[in-house]
């Protein structure tokens, strides 16, 4: 006769948490590593200066910083200092000897001007973005070109420009122009990593709360139930938060964009349509249930 086998061992339910716990820390030291990663790049990318023109002793320096990248308007705000060096300057390049004036290029809106011997103050222009459309957000990119070219006393002088970035929203990369008579650089727009990470999060967010209410639906109406009011406010109440949600995306898309057709438009609609779908389901099984009771 064949011995008894022993029972099953039980399952050490602390061996299972710790995997569970392992997995959960070994994904937070991922996403922390890539969010840092990412974090550090743009960092370096807004503290990068590039530097275009002459490097005379004698010469105008022109500091050129984007402030804000109006994609809605097609333009970008340059934040611009003017330094004049070596004997070009006075009180430690504070001030001019002599009238100075600045070209500026064609995309460029205005020519600057300063007078001799006074505190040169800092200046906003305005610079028109060419290519590209706002209704590739957030995958739209543009192009644009500054350029600088000095006069002082009525006689050419020197440029150099130092150009850099300080719109977290959109990452510039810069080129030199060739141009024997001014400091100029091509510039090309695109919209920044942490933007397009968090755009596209919302888009498969988006997809995942339609897909949820959609398997809701499919319970809901395949169980033949009456009115439950609960999965009916929920559903509600997703497709007013997936509104909110949208408005909150960075740079304030405006409706028709890569981001409603890929994600937002469909997901209210399928939203929409599971919410009338369960609602048109349940009160006709609660119809046929009361026309099922006898009636007394």
């Amino acid at each position: 006769m064949a011995a008894p086998s022993d029972p099953p061992r039980p399952r050490s339910a602390g061996g299972s948490i710790l995997r569970v716990l392992l997995s959960i820390a070994v994904l937070i030291v991922v996403a922390v590593a890539m969010g840092s990663w990412v974090q550090f790049t743009e960092r370096q990318a807004v503290d990068t200066v590039h530097t275009f023109g002459s490097s005379a002793a004698d010469r105008v320096d022109v500091e050129a910083v984007v402030q804000r990248v109006d994609a809605t308007a097609r333009e970008l705000q340059l934040h611009v200092q003017v330094v004049p060096r070596g004997t070009l300057g006075e009180a430690e390049g504070s001030a001019p000897v002599a009238g100075l004036s600045l070209q500026t290029s064609g995309a460029t809106l205005g020519n600057l001007a300063f007078r001799a011997h006074e505190r040169i103050e800092t200046r906003d222009v305005s610079v028109t973005l060419k290519g590209g459309s706002i209704s590739d957000y957030p995958f739209d990119t543009y192009e644009t070109g500054i350029g600088f070219r000095a006069q002082l006393g009525g006689r050419q002088v020197p440029v150099r420009l130092l150009f850099s970035n300080n719109d977290t929203l959109f990452s510039v990369s810069a080129e030199p122009v060739a141009s024997r008579q001014e400091a100029a650089a091509g510039l090309r727009l695109a919209r920044s990593g942490s933007l397009l990470v968090f755009a596209v999060f919302m888009m498969v967010v988006m997809w995942a709360l339609a897909s949820s209410v959609l398997l809701g639906t499919w319970y809901l109406t395949t169980r033949a139930k009456s009115l439950v009011w609960p999965a009916l406010a929920w559903m509600a109440a997703t497709l007013f938060a997936l509104s909110a949600f949208r408005n909150s995306a960075p740079g304030t898309p405006p409706i028709g964009c890569v981001l409603d057709w890929f994600a937002f438009l469909w997901a209210e609609t399928i939203i929409a349509l599971c919410l009338v779908t369960v609602v048109i389901t349940s009160i006709r099984s609660a119809l046929q249930a009361d026309s099922a009771q006898p009636a007394t």
